[in-house]
Order: structure tokens, then C-alpha cells, then sequence
């Protein structure tokens, strides 16, 4: 019996590919940093049975109405925004993401990404190497403290709930707003329910993790930012289309928050002259959250078991839908 056949939209290390070997007839696209060509990916989803994707590929009607030998998507991310998770169920074809795996990475990522921006670290970093640390003064990048401040996480997933742990850990008090009460958080971590424009008005650092939905798509804007305390840090670990980049902009230059810590943009990669990249109050990174070696291999490693064991036992461990 042929084996099933499966493409990777991007290259990854053979070490851990070659063991699926045996049992799926594997081809990859060959560059690990360049995102697959939109076409070439449209000609491979007409032969395979099975898509290994990253979240820069978009798995539209337009490919599954191509696709006919399709039967499941491997996404290599906790988030899909990229596949039309109701056109696949139309089509008949799995939806898998990797959750779990990545949650501690990114929380980690995340908090980092908060202590950063309220520190001045990038800053005081450049400082230094630009040669310009030259004396000592009482003030000199002077941040804003992080712990007995309080923390808003819009968004009380697995990552909120992990940013909750840590910040536990620097005595923060810890605000949330989520689409429902998490019983569990409030319980275990002491985090208060509260409502969304309450948040705002009262956190010292609104963490932005909710997931982009119809619903919160463009969330925060000149309304949102303008609630927000003045000396208010902003920190977007989720989806950059949750936040109008624009908004953000002259909230930071009108004094509006006192500054931003984003992984993520609207648009990626960002350009480098892209407003917000000028401004020293803003701290960005290139969507690295669960940027680990360790954990980017589980995620990989997850994907290849679903493929796997969807064929084998038409089974998987973390569907995102009900096929």
C-alpha cells in the first residue's frame, strides 16, 4: 500500500523528518526563512493527502476546492487564523494546531517582553554599546517598576493563565477579562474577573493574549487607549491585527501609555521604517514567542505524530475541528 502523502510548507530539520520516513512519503519546501511561493503551494495540495503549514500560508477555499486527494492540515501554531477551519470541514479535511506545547515558552517570552519595555533594556542596551554611558546619574534610563503593580490579561487561556503564574511571582495583583469566567484562575492564582473597559482604566500593564476572532479584531483603538493610565504599558503577545498599529502610534506620541512591547504586527515582517519602530518607548520583537529550540521541535514533532496517526489509526491528538 502507497504510503500517504505529505507536504511541509517550509523546511525543517531532517533529524527529526526522517524517523516519519517510513511511514509517510514526505516532501518539503527547501528554504527554512522564505515562506513557500502561494502557487507552488496550490500545484503541491493537489497530490497531497496531508499539508504540514506554517501560519504565513493561507489554506482558503481557493486551495481546498483544488485539493481533492486532501484529507488533513498540520498547523504548525496554537492560533489558525490562516486556514478556514468551516471551509475545511466542508471539504471534509482534519485541522490540527499544537497547544500545550508552547504555552510556558511563550509565557516566558511574553513576561520578558513586558520586563523589557518597563525597564528600558533595549535602551539602556544601546546605550551602552553606542558608547554613550559616559557617568552616572540618579535617573538615568530609569524604568518602572514591575512587581505590587497591577497586571491586566485580556485573554485567560493556557499562556494568560502562565503569564498569571509569573507575575504572582513579582506580587502582582492580577486583573482578567475573558469571553467567560475562568473559575480555575481566580482559584488557583487569586486573578480578579473584570470587566473590559474597568481593566483598562485600572491596570499598570494590559497584556493583549485573546485569540483574533470576528469579535476582536481591531480591539484596541484610540478608545481603548485613551481609558488606559498614562504611565500604562501596553504588551501584545497574540495577533497583531487585535491592535490598530495607527491608534497605538499617537497614543505613544500624545502621552496617551507610556510605552509598548510587541511579538506581534498587522502586518509581518514589519517594515523597518514603520512608525512605531522609530519610537524608543517600543520594544519589538520578530513574533518569537515560542521560539525555543525545544519547544519549536515538539510543535514540529506534534504535527508529524497527527499526520501520522490520522493515516494509521484515523485518529489525532489535538483537533481543531470535527471531521
Amino acid at each position: 500500500m502507497s504510503k500517504p502523502s505529505v507536504y511541509i510548507t517550509r523546511k525543517l530539520p531532517e533529524d527529526l523528518v526522517e524517523p516519519y520516513r517510513e511511514v509517510l512519503d514526505i516532501e518539503m519546501w527547501d528554504r527554512e526563512e522564505e515562506p513557500v511561493e502561494r502557487s507552488h503551494l496550490l500545484k503541491k495540495s493537489r497530490t497531497a493527502d496531508a499539508l504540514l503549514t506554517m501560519l504565513s500560508d493561507q489554506v482558503d477555499n481557493e486551495l481546498l476546492d483544488g485539493a481533492d486527494r486532501l484529507k488533513m492540515v498540520a498547523n504548525l501554531a496554537v492560533g489558525y487564523d490562516n486556514i478556514d477551519v468551516e471551509a475545511a470541514t466542508d471539504h471534509g479535511v482534519q485541522v490540527t494546531n499544537t497547544p500545550d506545547v508552547l504555552t510556558d515558552t511563550t509565557a516566558d517570552l511574553v513576561f520578558g517582553l513586558l520586563m523589557a519595555t518597563a525597564r528600558r533594556l533595549m535602551e539602556a542596551e544601546q546605550f551602552v554599546k553606542e558608547g554613550n554611558w559616559t557617568n552616572w546619574s540618579p535617573l538615568l534610563l530609569a524604568g518602572t517598576d514591575i512587581h505590587h503593580k497591577k497586571i491586566g490579561i485580556v485573554g485567560m487561556g493556557r499562556i494568560g493563565q502562565s503569564i498569571a503564574k509569573r507575575a504572582k511571582g513579582f506580587d502582582m495583583d492580577v486583573l482578567y477579562h475573558n469571553r467567560s469566567r475562568h473559575r480555575e484562575a481566580e482559584e488557583q492564582l487569586g486573578a480578579v474577573y473584570t470587566e473590559f473597559e474597568d481593566l483598562l482604566e485600572s491596570a499598570d500593564y494590559v497584556v493583549c493574549m485573546a485569540p483574533l476572532t470576528e469579535e476582536t479584531n481591531g480591539m484596541f483603538r484610540v478608545e481603548q487607549f485613551k481609558k488606559m493610565k498614562k504611565e500604562a504599558i501596553f504588551i501584545n503577545g497574540s495577533r497583531g491585527q487585535l491592535v490598530d498599529e495607527k491608534d497605538l502610534y499617537d497614543a505613544l506620541v500624545e502621552g496617551e501609555i507610556a510605552g509598548a512591547g510587541l511579538d506581534v504586527f498587522e502586518e509581518e515582517p514589519i517594515s523597518a521604517d514603520h512608525p512605531l519602530l522609530q519610537l524608543e518607548q517600543v520594544v519589538a520583537l520578530p513574533h518569537i514567542g515560542s521560539a525555543t529550540k525545544e519547544t519549536r521541535y515538539k510543535m514540529m514533532e506534534l504535527c508529524l505524530e497527527n499526520i501520522k496517526h490520522y493515516f494509521e489509526e484515523g485518529r489525532v491528538q489535538t483537533p481543531v475541528n470535527d471531521i
